[in-house]
């Protein structure tokens, strides 16, 4: 049976468990609907992204 010979560091550990870390999404407050959305990605509820008209919201 296979047994490690000496104890892994905590920093060794760590490094092999880097992907587990929790990311976080870019949420932005949208500044003429004050409305949150992601970064980079086009407001749902007036249609803006960039200072430009997308698309006509549904309301």
């Amino acid at each position: 049976m296979a047994v490690p010979k000496r104890k892994l560091s905590v920093a060794r550990r760590g490094k092999r468990r880097s992907h587990l870390a929790v990311d976080f999404k870019n949420i932005v407050e949208d500044k003429k609907s004050g409305e949150f959305r992601l970064s980079h990605h086009v407001d749902k509820t007036t249609g803006m992204y960039n200072g430009k008209q997308i698309f006509k919201p549904k309301n």
